[in-house]
């Protein structure tokens, strides 16, 4: 039987990963299994070990493609803003972002558990949080609170992203998770 193509490889390792967005979303990691994922994905077990190795690596991947997606999502709706609201702007995006869809179970709820507190930090540092700093300098902040800053209002739109999600279709709930959001962002622009 012929080998497939670079292809073809690589368009069965997006079904999976695709499908194991979908499985870990709806099921948590606990209770998505690799046979159902395979199964889901119309692949063999053996396809989604070759491409991932482990149930732990797929996940990781997982998490990896939910922050860059949210990453984007601020970067475009950052995209034309200027230095007075990209802050805003991109941290209304973060949180519309992460608590949508499969996001906010992946990355908040089960990322930290699964990937560890110091991989789940790298993911968000390299992704959603880069994009904060950005907001933040451009905002003027100060080199020496840069990091705290941005340490700070990650931990805090975490949180508040947490609550959200534990309130889904609650309009009232997203108008007051923003409202709390501006009052943050209020706070860090009046101090610059």
């Amino acid at each position: 039987m012929p080998r497939a193509s670079a292809a073809d490889a690589a368009a069965t390792a997006h079904r999976i990963l695709q499908t194991a967005t979908e499985h870990f979303a709806a099921h948590g990691y606990a209770d998505a299994s690799v046979d159902d994922i395979a199964r889901a994905a119309e692949v063999t077990r053996g396809a989604v070990y070759h491409h991932f190795t482990s149930k732990p690596l797929l996940f990781a991947a997982v998490a990896a493609q939910l922050q860059t997606a949210v990453a984007e999502t601020i970067e475009t709706a950052t995209r034309h803003s200027s230095p007075e609201t990209a802050l805003r702007d991109g941290s209304h995006a973060f949180l519309d972002a992460i608590t949508h869809g499969a996001s906010a179970r992946v990355l908040l709820v089960d990322g930290p558990a699964v990937l560890g507190w110091e991989q789940w930090r790298k993911l968000d540092t390299e992704g959603p949080e880069q994009e904060l700093r950005t907001g933040l300098r451009e905002a003027g902040i100060p080199a020496a609170l840069l990091d705290p800053l941005a340490t700070a209002l990650s931990g805090a739109m975490n949180e508040l992203a947490l609550w959200l999600a534990a309130r889904p279709g609650d309009a009232a709930a997203r108008r007051h998770a923003h409202g709390a959001l501006d009052r943050l962002l209020d706070a860090i622009a009046a101090r610059g």
